[in-house]
């Protein structure tokens, strides 16, 4: 398990994308080093927005701390809906990683279905990792996600869709990006709660 007593702060609830995470990827790998919440949906492979939401709120709804949301690619979509349309109460922070450009031409008619993108100011601190070779995401897309979520953009160059394609699996550099953003959740509820 990842040691450190910044990311000891919260709890933490994985949102895999379309197809789910498989054993290698990244985010299955964290899982179990943060002893994170996993959402499960029911249906990897043909995704509706109702489902899913409804899988997000369930398993954050299990969170014991303040929660950081970490998800890949579909999934940076459905939590941005899921901000949209619910209070954060519980929420400290979301961590972005490789947002699918769902708007995107040919884009897979079970990701259009998450289209349009919202476009909202996230009401807790917003981290978006991006890549700038990304093949379901172009860099000025992603800029555009960032700016219209008011996310902190961190570029990783020809990191690919960021998964076990692009080669990251274990990904400790990502732990060290969270390990940051973690640290600045806490500063702000510090400072929130002075």
């Amino acid at each position: 398990m990842w040691k450190s007593t910044v990311l000891d702060t919260f709890d933490y609830v994985i949102q895999p994308g379309w197809k789910g995470s498989e054993p290698e990827h990244w985010q299955s790998h964290w899982a179990q080093q943060l002893g994170a919440l996993r959402v499960e949906n029911h249906d990897w492979l043909d995704p509706t927005p109702t489902a899913w939401l409804q899988q997000l709120h369930q398993t954050l709804s299990q969170a014991q701390k303040p929660v950081i949301i970490i998800a890949h690619s579909l999934g940076c979509v459905t939590v941005a809906h899921y901000l949209k349309n619910h209070l954060a109460k519980n929420i400290a922070g979301v961590f972005l990683v490789a947002p699918a450009d769902v708007e995107r031409q040919h884009a897979p008619e079970c990701l259009a279905r998450f289209a349009p993108l919202p476009a909202l100011n996230f009401p807790c601190p917003v981290s978006v990792i991006a890549s700038d070779n990304d093949p379901f995401c172009v860099p000025q897309r992603a800029q555009i996600m960032a700016q219209q979520w008011g996310a902190a953009l961190t570029w990783l160059p020809q990191a690919g869709h960021i998964n076990v394609a692009s080669g990251h699996t274990e990904w400790t550099e990502g732990l060290l990006l969270l390990e940051q953003f973690a640290l600045r959740c806490r500063q702000l509820a510090l400072a929130l709660a002075a």
